[in-house]
């Protein structure tokens, strides 16, 4: 197999004429961190990074183009880019994935692939990953003096990859298989400049050529919209009588990129709750700079498919990128939650039902129900330690102005059981509701990763009940239950503890939705991430495989037992 990257220079710009343009007259619009214009695509930093959930760390989470074309070849090829701009300061890349990577609930699975570019000192880098480790397998630095419109050429002959630059071959890179299941998707990427007006660079050209096996082909992005089934959990949702939901939580790279999944998640769930695009982070990574691409994916493939978008999520005190993190005066600090929430909000305006407005503000801190404290988490949270209590108000009423139609929604984990917790989330929502805090739910995760998770659904009635009492909805958020290494009683378990719920939620006329946090453990959130590749989890109604399991036959009788 041979990939080329090539642009102006010694190497040949024209190109052949059985090469396959990738750049023209195909959609690129939607890539996060590219601007599209006359043919011309402007590439620059974004710095998207995955932090750890105490903060620390900051694995990079670089884009890549799901909604546009991706390659599928049965022998070598080239792929030709012509990259105008480079060596203005910072890094300019192109990324071939032969597998697209798994974004987990804030943690990113390296799969196969090729990263080539020239650095901001006009050496080139290659390195490639093997699915085995987040970091590469291999890199390779070569000195080049490139600057301005660089032509760079890896062919992969045998195992080895050749690198060119301006038609001198400048060394080889060992090569893992990278493109063994014969598939290419494409990322481009710039370094941050010291100097902020000369980021980024100019991709002119791209073009695919076959040099063995079959010709390739070049495939777009495949139709959002999926076919309906009559039996199906979203079927049976319409029949409830009343507005009621049933979701699950998504991922936008499976969407696109596996055909089972999308079928699955479109003709199923009237819902969906983005996994992690909505989060800081992702579409907020560095100060004022905002990429909702990703996320506009999720929007409109609910549009496509009559779903509902529940946002997830407004305000945490994790998933944050590290610049939010920065400032010490509590008035910037306030400032900075009410633009996030102003751009953000006001971006979906309109498009989405349900925003988790403020995310999981109980504390884990025994002591923080003690001596008088309301329970709510303190050091962790910026936005508490400038605001105190006030700031789950303001990010509210903030949340209103900017989309005044969507239903609001403060989202919280281990408050379906009796106790101090559950205690002091009511006391909250009734503190709320008396100074006129606009909030119209709470989301009750019901994450049951341990026997001593489970919750009789009569408890959880209770609470249901409790709320609507203050006016006050609820919805099931982000359920999911472990089997565990009893198989057979896990997976009844795992079918009783679902099924339970969702008929609490069918019998309680304030309930309005249900929802896992994903639907299959192929990409399940739950997943060991202590190994790598990391170990499927078994806590979703259907397998690795998308078969459905009993959890999933549970979930439709509870339709027809309400």
């Amino acid at each position: 197999m041979a990939v080329a990257a090539g642009c102006t220079g010694q190497g040949g710009a024209a190109g052949r004429a059985d090469d396959e343009d990738l750049l023209r007259d195909h959609d690129w619009t939607h890539m996060p961190g590219t601007t599209a214009r006359d043919g011309v695509l402007r590439v620059g930093a974004t710095d998207r990074r995955i932090v750890e959930q105490d903060a620390s760390g900051g694995r990079p989470n670089p884009p890549l183009n799901l909604a546009g074309p991706h390659l599928e070849s049965g022998g070598d090829f080239t792929v030709t880019a012509r990259m105008s701009g480079v060596g203005d300061g910072g890094g300019s890349w192109l990324r071939l994935y032969g597998q697209v990577p798994v974004v987990y609930d804030e943690w990113r699975q390296e799969r196969p692939s090729l990263r080539v570019g020239v650095t901001a000192d006009g050496r080139v880098k290659a390195q490639t990953w093997d699915g085995g480790s987040d970091d590469p397998s291999t890199t390779r630095v070569f000195d080049c003096d490139c600057a301005g419109t660089v032509t760079l050429a890896v062919s992969s002959i045998g195992d080895t990859f050749r690198v060119q630059a301006d038609g001198r071959r400048l060394g080889t890179v060992p090569d893992p298989g990278v493109f063994a299941e014969g598939t290419v998707w494409f990322g481009l990427e710039a370094d941050a400049a010291e100097d902020a007006r000369r980021e980024g660079w100019r991709l002119t050209r791209l073009r695919a050529r076959a040099e063995s096996g079959d010709p390739l082909r070049v495939v777009e992005a495949p139709r959002l919209r999926q076919k309906r089934s009559g039996d199906s959990l979203r079927a049976r949702a319409a029949d409830v009588g009343r507005p009621f939901d049933i979701g699950t939580a998504l991922a936008e790279n499976p969407l696109l990129t596996d055909a089972r999944y999308r079928a699955l998640a479109g003709s199923q769930f009237s819902m969906l709750t983005p996994e992690n695009a909505f989060k800081p982070q992702f579409l907020h990574p560095r100060r004022g700079v905002y990429d909702f691409r990703d996320a506009d994916l999720l929007v409109r493939f609910a549009r496509a498919n009559g779903m509902k978008v529940h946002a997830h999520t407004l305000v945490w005190h994790e998933a944050l990128p590290a610049w939010m993190r920065e400032d010490d005066d509590p008035g910037e600090v306030r400032r900075t939650m009410l633009r996030h929430i102003a751009a953000v909000a006001g971006h979906f305006r309109g498009q989405v039902a349900e925003w988790d407005v403020v995310n999981e503000p109980m504390s884990d801190d025994e002591e923080s129900y003690t001596d008088g404290d309301r329970g709510l988490r303190s050091e962790q949270s910026p936005w508490f330690g400038a605001m105190g209590e006030q700031y789950i108000d303001e990010a509210f009423r903030a949340a209103h102005r900017a989309d005044p139609t969507a239903r609001l929604y403060l989202n919280e984990y281990g408050v379906e059981e009796e106790g101090e917790r559950w205690d002091a989330l009511y006391d909250l929502v009734a503190r709320l509701r008396e100074r006129g805090v606009p909030i119209d739910g709470v989301g009750f995760q019901n994450h049951e990763y341990a026997p001593g998770d489970r919750v009789d659904p009569e408890t959880f009635r209770g609470h249901v009940r409790d709320l609507a009492e203050l006016g006050v909805g609820s919805r099931v958020s982000e359920m999911d239950v472990p089997i565990g290494e009893d198989e057979e009683h896990g997976r009844r378990t795992q079918a009783d503890e679902m099924a339970g719920k969702l008929r609490v939620c069918l019998e309680e006329p304030t309930c309005t939705s249900f929802s896992t946090w994903g639907f299959t453990d192929r990409y399940g959130s739950t997943a060991d991430t202590r190994v790598y590749p990391p170990r499927p989890a078994d806590s979703l109604p259907w397998d690795v495989d998308l078969r459905p399991k009993p959890a999933y036959e549970r979930l439709l009788a509870a339709f027809d037992e309400e």
